[in-house]
């Protein structure tokens, strides 16, 4: 019984002698908080790069230890949304008017293309509305 007490301890001593003290392992996790910093940095100028070479559009990254700041200045390209819809409803609408009214096509058109294209737009600039609420709630 003493001689397996006696190993216990020995090997108790032994454990207690080669852990790492607070400090070494303070000092680990600082090194290692560095250098997960250092990778972050890393994968942020190699997706500037690839931006500078890709795209038209103007990426700021700067990072410290304490805060983060991107800003995106994109050049916006074809038409808005309620532009769309006003020349998709108009377009519909005259068709459908013209169908309709099988006296008068023409004037059913200019009818139908008329109250068509303010339903498109009004629709377009609900989708415009939404899209910008969605970008602005997603960073």
């Amino acid at each position: 019984m003493k001689k397996v007490f006696l190993v216990f301890a020995i090997a108790g001593g032994l454990i207690a002698c080669n852990s790492k003290s607070d400090a070494e392992l303070q000092q680990q996790r600082t090194i290692d908080s560095l250098n997960a910093v250092a990778a972050k940095q890393h994968a942020i100028d190699s997706m500037n790069a690839l931006r500078k070479h890709e795209a038209p559009t103007t990426t700021t990254v700067t990072q410290s230890s304490q805060n983060t700041t991107t800003s995106n200045e994109a050049k916006k390209k074809g038409m808005s949304a309620p532009v769309k819809g006003a020349l998709i409803g108009a377009g519909v609408g005259a068709v459908t008017g013209a169908i309709i009214d099988k006296k008068h096509p023409g004037q059913g058109a200019v009818i139908g293309g008329v109250v068509g294209a303010g339903a498109g737009a009004g629709t377009g600039a609900i989708i415009d509305k939404n899209q910008k609420k969605k970008e602005s709630s997603n960073p």
